[in-house]
């Protein structure tokens, strides 16, 4: 753990003046409202069986719906990862490196703490079965602690599509974000007409819309001006109420189980006129965050946050099923109805304890996290493997296409797993072949880190840290 503190000192003061800090302030932001706003808008009971069971709270908490306006912040993530990975793209290219290259050092950060959850939820539910466990109830808890793995096959599908959608914004700029928009209206208009299948697009469309907001603001097309944010601000606002007050829209932009239409899965143009907002109200706010960000004490918290995000994010869910299982074992799970004043005071000592299992965990898994980031710095480590591999690996077609095949085939798998049934039984806890694509995807894309191109050694290495400039 010293070691880890002394790391992230280091990193933090070794911060160029350059550097977009509040972009890395954004990033931490989103993900513990993400965090904190999935361990309160939770009820957790027993069924007539007495078998715990867990849902939303927000269809009994209609008062609370207007707030997801406020809390409902995966937008801003996205419009951060935009920002950044246009940044880390360009800075890559000036440096003499490749997409391909690019995209396979983007792996190292996300694919490596995915593998271990991963892992840790298959080898949990194998050891389950020797116990005797019910698959289906295995299932169930598998189900429950991948949740956070949807938000990853949407990001990895974004970063996949990276340098083709950033070429088109050089060329096009917010045409492109704007036709998108169009695209996902066009989806909607049809799940509104009760064709499904047709805005099933939208998963696609509306989330890269929003992430070339985030290359927009890089290069300066919507710059921090309170002449560009504060239309943006109004814009946002003006069409939220009109998509949802008048509209056809639901008020909450967090899926709430029974409502004919969703705003958060697929996204809507709801919350794209969310998005919108949240960006103006960062652009307003960028400066002044920006000054509040020079104290060194602030900074350090902001860049210890963002060295384990991925991990945070992935085990939060595991970390709220260990804790209930728990208590439920020692047989003091409180099971408050929701919305009651004994629910809503269980709160606050359900988020100390949920938030202490966590930091458990990070101390456990976020030495993964933290060491994927350090070797995407350097000369990639070789593992053993025959020579004729490796000089077919360190070709550029090559690289390209297994680049490719692996982050669809660890996007696909990761799908497959939400999609499929929470009860069905399963082995593993998950479908036996999404398992066995990702693994074999994870594989291909550690082996293409650990094999330079051709060319590599002779190059100066392609960085990407606090100290150089660019981002995640």
């Amino acid at each position: 753990m010293g070691t880890a503190l002394r790391e992230v000192r280091r990193l933090a003061e070794r911060t160029p003046p350059s550097r977009e800090r509040f972009i890395d302030l954004l990033r931490a932001v989103s993900i513990v409202a993400v965090v904190l706003g999935h361990w309160l808008a939770t009820v957790v009971g027993y069924d007539e069986h007495g078998e715990l069971i867990g849902r939303s709270a927000l269809p009994d908490l209609p008062w609370a719906q207007p707030l997801t306006w406020l809390v409902q912040v995966m937008p801003v993530f996205f419009i951060v990862g935009g920002y950044a990975n246009a940044v880390s793209l360009a800075a890559a290219r000036r440096r003499g490196g490749t997409a391909t290259e690019w995209l396979i050092k983007r792996s190292g950060r996300l694919i490596p703490p995915t593998t271990a959850l991963v892992l840790v939820l298959g080898g949990g539910a194998l050891a389950a079965g020797l116990f005797d466990a019910g698959p289906a109830r295995v299932r169930m808890v598998v189900w429950l602690a991948s949740i956070p793995l949807w938000f990853l096959v949407v990001y990895l599908i974004v970063v996949a599509l990276t340098p083709p959608m950033y070429a088109l914004h050089c060329r096009y700029g917010l045409t492109v974000p704007a036709v998108l928009a169009g695209l996902v209206a066009v989806g909607d208009a049809a799940r509104l007409l009760g064709h499904d299948f047709w805005g099933d697009g939208n998963f696609l469309f509306g989330w890269l819309a929003i992430h070339q907001m985030g290359f927009a603001w890089r290069d300066g097309l919507l710059p921090a001006r309170p002449r560009v944010a504060v239309p943006l601000v109004a814009a946002g606002i003006g069409g939220l109420l009109l998509l949802t007050l008048p509209g056809p829209y639901p008020v909450s932009l967090i899926n709430v189980p029974g409502e004919r239409l969703h705003n958060m899965s697929p996204p809507s143009l709801a919350l794209l006129a969310v998005a919108t907002a949240q960006l103006g109200v960062a652009l307003l706010l960028r400066d002044r965050a920006e000054r509040w960000l020079r104290r060194t004490r602030r900074w350090t918290a902001v860049v210890a946050v963002n060295s384990v995000i991925m991990t945070i994010l992935l085990w939060h869910i595991s970390a709220a099923i260990l804790l209930t299982a728990a208590l439920h074992v020692a047989d003091v799970l409180p099971t408050p109805e929701a919305g009651s004043a004994a629910w809503l005071a269980w709160r606050v000592p359900l988020l100390i304890m949920c938030s202490t299992v966590l930091a458990v965990l990070v101390a456990i898994f976020g030495p993964i996290e933290v060491r994927g980031a350090q070797r995407s710095r350097r000369l990639p480590i070789p593992i053993p493997i025959p020579a004729g591999l490796a000089r077919t690996a360190s070709r550029p077609v090559f690289r390209l296409w297994l680049t490719m095949a692996g982050l669809a085939g660890a996007a696909c798998a990761l799908l497959v797993n939400s999609l499929w049934p929470s009860a069905a039984p399963t082995v593993s806890g998950m479908p036996a072949f999404a398992l066995i694509t990702y693994l074999a995807s994870a594989a291909a894309l550690r082996l293409l880190r650990s094999i330079p191109p051709d060319g590599l050694a002779h190059r100066v290495n392609q960085r990407s840290t606090y100290s150089t400039g660019p981002y995640r």
